[in-house]
């Protein structure tokens, strides 16, 4: 008999980083744990974060010591289940070891990405491209005032079965600054633009807040090119925004108030530190992008509401949409969540704030994967 057992690995918790350290085990080695539960910190440069399980089972072996630097997939531990043999699980890490060093190759390459500029239209757009290059392809459109990295913990792990892509919208990150009115109209225009430019006829669009109003507008305005829909805590399903914190994301110019702007964005204070708002800070000094997410800011959340009601695109919808929200977003209540037709397939996270792709993400990624299996088979 066959039994599974799952690789614990050096995650990947940002574009450059190429090692980690194993800041220490919180498990010990006999534990039971669950898919989703925190076994492991790391520390890189720039985070720490817990290492959540991808798997549930029993932690067999720690292979990796508290204290070592490993490089980004390097093997931490086993989890397996309890009638696994001591000879399984130690063939398990010798095969493991030798596919590492024999194929270091694709799987590290579809980590590894590298972001490229990419015209199109009349935009030049950052994207990381990654994953396999079958079937319908994902792309993730972020936030307002994020960019491609919000998406980092997300990226790589969906790309392991998907061809998964990623982008600055215009006016954020590496992208162009212009962003013409603002409107949600014109930034799912940009988006058919990278479509096409890609050679992407239909892809499954997954948005967080103001790239979930963007994806609905991508499927009011270009429906074919809409495989599915995966909304996290989508703007345009309700007026109510907390206009004054996103006005604080813009403005901000030191670390401190940056920083005090963006925890604003989770439940978990903690995971915003002032690496993370120096970063952004950096983003937001290149010329034009302040005045960039001004014009996205007075366009989609002018007056001190959502600009825009993008209910009627959902409620016609005729593709596969899952909605995830959590309870204690402080930047779009998520009591917008209700604003949905019965046939969206809805999570709402408690104890998890704006970002649940941060906070909860081996819980999303699972569910992700498997609604993309689901509207696969649909499509």
């Amino acid at each position: 008999m066959t039994h599974a057992l799952t690789a614990l690995t050096m995650p990947k918790f940002g574009l450059a980083m190429t090692e980690g350290k194993l800041a220490s085990w919180t498990v010990s080695v006999g534990d039971t744990v669950r898919e989703g539960d925190e076994v492991a910190d790391i520390e890189t440069s720039k985070i720490t974060s817990g290492y959540e399980s991808p798997a549930s089972g029993v932690l067999r072996r720690q292979v990796a010591q508290a204290g070592e630097t490993l490089p980004v997939g390097a093997l931490l531990g086993v989890v397996a289940d309890a009638e696994a043999s001591d000879a399984e699980i130690e063939a398990f890490i010798a095969s493991f070891k030798a596919d590492t060093e024999e194929e270091g190759g694709e799987d590290a390459g579809a980590a590894s990405a590298e972001p490229r500029l990419v015209t199109a239209g009349e935009y030049t757009l950052n994207v990381r491209d990654a994953g396999r290059r079958d079937g319908v392809p994902l792309l993730l459109i972020h936030g307002f005032g994020g960019d491609l990295t919000n998406w980092m913990l997300n990226q790589d792990v969906l790309a392991r079965h998907h061809r998964v892509i990623t982008f600055d919208l215009p006016g954020h990150g590496a992208s162009s600054k212009d962003v013409g009115d603002g409107s949600v109209t014109i930034l799912a225009e940009a988006i058919s633009e990278l479509l096409k430019a890609l050679n992407v006829p239909r892809a499954h669009i997954m948005g967080h807040s103001l790239g979930g109003a963007i994806a609905l507008a991508l499927l009011r305005d270009y429906p074919d090119t809409v495989a599915s829909l995966t909304l996290i805590a989508p703007a345009g399903l309700g007026r109510e925004v907390n206009a004054q914190g996103l006005h604080d994301m813009v403005e901000a110019d030191r670390t401190r108030d940056m920083q005090n702007a963006l925890q604003a964005l989770v439940y978990d204070k903690s995971l915003v530190g002032r690496k993370m708002a120096d970063n952004v800070l950096k983003v937001r000094r290149l010329d034009g992008a302040r005045d960039a997410l001004r014009a996205i800011e007075a366009a989609c959340f002018g007056n001190g509401q959502q600009s825009f009601d993008l209910r009627p695109v959902l409620d016609a919808a005729r593709i596969p949409v899952t909605l995830f929200w959590g309870e204690e977003d402080e930047i779009l209540p998520a009591a917008g969540a209700k604003n949905t037709p019965d046939f969206v397939v809805k999570h709402l996270l408690p104890q998890v704030g704006h970002m649940p792709q941060l906070e909860k993400t081996a819980e999303l990624n699972r569910l992700v994967e498997a609604f993309l299996e689901k509207s696969q088979v649909a499509a």
